[in-house]
């Protein structure tokens, strides 16, 4: 195929780890299809790559190259944190879609690059649909969440006109009122309003985060198909409800296992988008462990907490006895550095190892871990799965709720952990997934669960077929006339 005819997707993900990550392993994987891809990160994005992985992670290749549009946001003292959420997704809102059309443009017209023939937009990131379909460009949402959380945000304008947001006052957040039942969301029997994503725990009728996400979601109904990164039989109610909704779902995951399946590919390994450098010494820590002896804790890249929460899931680890593996982000305690306790540090010196960032997928794969303490976000949610790991969930917003509530009822491969985290339930929680009859129940299912996914991912399985459509529908699709 000449270099000009190839089909040329521009990946744009919203501008966080969570978000980058499975973006960048579609993009992997129709570049291994044969497709030139453009991915979009913001400035800021950029030069944490920079610093975290070196000028090589942005080198690209001749046919993967990487460009960078700003956010609009004021420049920041610090360059090495996750930017305020709400804000950013105002000002993106607000600044992005003019040189995110330039940039199509340019592309467009560069020498030695095919024009692109399709846009890949997060679902964050509303304005670049337009922008591409105002310049007769195809384009398709990605959904960087599971289905069932996907399906709460669709739901929150309805949730707004049936007068359940915004809640009448504080006391709705611990009077029950949480727990009543949605019973008419599809596909999600006995989901509960403490389980639709959390920006809807407001008093605010104005909330910015409410409306945005309701907005968002609601243009979906305008994309031409919806990318779910998730397999049929691990949400399948939600999933075919979805896909009464609309026209073109394609559930593609675990991308992190066809992204796995490229390793052979001598190009793939060296495109990386952690925002983080990792420290990969933890991999010959837990050699030296005993087979699914060790706790991995990771709260992800957007969770912050109290100091004593911190100290309370310190003392927690202290009391349960087990090796334990703990990412410690700089920024995960709210406003200061996170410091624990000289004699935590005493007493867990044989047994504990902290990093700031490591390869999670690898350490969850590791034979030695057995139990993941994980804030439910979906690529943590995902990665754990593919590696048949139970987990502890400690929700912190958005979708992680939902997630959670699915990982601990509906998959059964969880225990959820309370939001005011004592060390004693730390303690109790972990004891009981490594060593009581519920843990042997949660590793079965995480078995089966891990088996489920390799048969979506695998020939003729369910993701594997969905790709194939979805790379059919990429080089042959229709584009709409006018802009929506």
């Amino acid at each position: 195929m000449g270099s000009n005819s190839r089909p040329h997707a521009v990946f744009i993900p919203y501008p966080a780890q969570g978000h980058v990550t499975p973006l960048l392993q579609l993009a992997k994987v129709l570049h291994a299809r044969g497709f030139f891809i453009t991915y979009v990160n913001s400035e800021y994005n950029r030069r944490r790559l920079l610093r975290s992985r070196g000028a090589d992670a942005l080198a690209g290749l001749d046919d993967f190259r990487f460009e960078a549009i700003p956010d609009g946001l004021p420049p920041s003292d610090n360059d090495d944190v996750t930017q305020s959420i709400p804000a950013l997704c105002e000002s993106l809102s607000r600044n992005a879609a003019a040189p995110f059309g330039d940039l199509l443009a340019r592309l467009n017209s560069a020498p030695g690059r095919p024009p692109v023939t399709c846009v890949v937009l997060d679902n964050f990131m509303s304005f670049a649909q337009r922008v591409a379909n105002g310049m007769g460009i195809l384009a398709l949402v990605f959904c960087t969440m599971s289905a069932c959380g996907f399906m709460g945000y669709l739901h929150f304008k309805e949730l707004m006109d049936r007068g359940y947001v915004p809640l009448k006052d504080e006391s709705y957040l611990t009077n029950g009122y949480l727990d009543t039942v949605l019973d008419w969301v599809p596909g999600m029997p006995g989901i509960r309003l403490r389980d639709i994503p959390s920006f809807i725990r407001t008093t605010d009728p104005d909330e910015f985060m409410v409306h945005f996400d309701s907005r968002e979601a609601q243009n979906t109904h305008h994309a031409q198909g919806i990318i779910i990164n998730t397999f049929d039989a691990l949400e399948q109610d939600v999933v075919d409800a979805l896909r009464r909704i609309f026209p073109r779902v394609y559930t593609i995951g675990p991308l992190v296992t066809f992204v796995k399946n490229l390793a052979a590919h001598p190009d793939a390994a060296a495109i990386g988008g952690n925002l983080w450098k990792e420290d990969a010494n933890c991999l010959r820590w837990l050699d030296t462990q005993r087979l699914g002896s060790v706790v991995y804790v990771n709260f992800g890249s957007i969770t912050v907490m109290t100091p004593v929460q911190l100290a309370e899931f310190a003392w927690g680890l202290a009391s349960c006895g087990r090796p334990f593996l703990w990412v410690i982000r700089p920024d995960l305690v709210t406003g200061e550095k996170a410091v624990l306790p000289e004699e935590f540090f005493a007493e867990t010196r044989e047994r504990g190892l902290f990093l700031s960032w490591c390869p999670q997928e690898e350490v969850l794969s590791h034979p030695s871990t057995g139990l993941f303490l994980t804030h439910s976000g979906w690529n943590s949610t995902l990665e754990s799965i593919c590696a048949g790991v139970p987990m502890i969930c400690w929700p912190f917003f958005a979708e992680q709720m939902t997630n959670c509530r699915y990982a601990c009822t509906k998959w059964d491969i969880g225990l959820e952990i309370d939001n005011n985290v004592t060390r004693e339930e730390v303690a109790r929680l972990i004891k009981e997934a490594m060593d009581g009859e519920k843990g042997k129940d949660m590793n079965a299912k995480a078995a089966m669960w891990k088996e489920n996914a390799v048969a979506a991912t695998e020939e003729g399985g369910t993701s594997s077929v969905n790709i194939d459509r979805l790379v059919g529908f990429m080089l042959e699709g229709s584009v709409p006339t006018t802009a929506t």
